[in-house]
């Protein structure tokens, strides 16, 4: 299968490099290329890629109003949006995943790790890593909003709300399985059950509902 990927970023330069980069693998083509995020959201509706590469801050439509566009798009549900940004804790990167990101690349990142995410991205898994996940919670629980109640989550059960702080926190399948003592199969199904009660597109979804809900930083001391 070839993964078809849409770029979106205001500067010429880097639309090259990422294209030159990612056309030159047997399994994955550029379809097209957007200067704006009305230009990608277009291009998104008529391309349908596999996967967009989003730059945060373009001119009129930013990256994170796009990503929201493509994410509220019943046709585009298979999209993934990756969002592209200079700094590891940018502050548009939580509200991206709040969103319908699927994650985020440094745009300094080394180019296997981008051909690896966008692969990973397209197999419908979180490109956040458990290190960038708790810098992002530390960043963010540091000032938290008033816990937000999600209705959703009253259908999760003790083991699944347990599981979701746990993904907040950044901890992989198989960490909760050791923290929980429970094989990583069983964690993985609970994280599943929790995507698919809470609506969560994919991975990241979970980390801003865990965040959201008040259940991260309930947890925090003892993570």
């Amino acid at each position: 299968m070839t993964i078809r990927v849409l770029l979106a970023d205001d500067q010429p330069l880097i639309r090259a490099g990422f294209a030159a980069l990612l056309d030159s693998e047997p399994d994955i083509e550029v379809v097209g290329a957007a200067a704006d995020g009305t230009e990608a959201v277009a291009l998104t509706i008529r391309l349908v890629p596999d996967v967009v590469l989003m730059d945060v801050q373009m001119p009129g439509t930013g990256g994170i109003e796009a990503t929201r566009g493509i994410a509220a798009d019943p046709g585009l549900a298979g999209v993934r949006v990756v969002i592209l940004t200079n700094y590891a804790l940018d502050a548009y990167v939580f509200e991206a995943l709040r969103a319908g990101a699927c994650g985020f690349l440094l745009k300094d990142t080394e180019p296997t790790e981008l051909l690896r995410s966008v692969r990973v991205a397209v197999e419908g898994q979180a490109l956040l890593s458990p290190e960038i996940t708790r810098r992002l919670v530390a960043e963010f629980v540091a000032r938290p909003p008033v816990p937000v109640s999600l209705p959703d989550l009253e259908a999760l059960t003790r083991r699944e709300r347990e599981v979701l702080a746990l993904v907040g926190c950044g901890l992989s399948n198989t960490e909760i399985a050791e923290r929980l003592v429970i094989s990583p199969t069983t964690a993985k199904t609970h994280v599943s059950r929790a995507m698919i009660k809470l609506g969560a597109r994919d991975r990241a979804q979970l980390v801003v509902a865990a965040y959201e809900s008040g259940l991260v930083s309930a947890r925090r001391e003892n993570l």
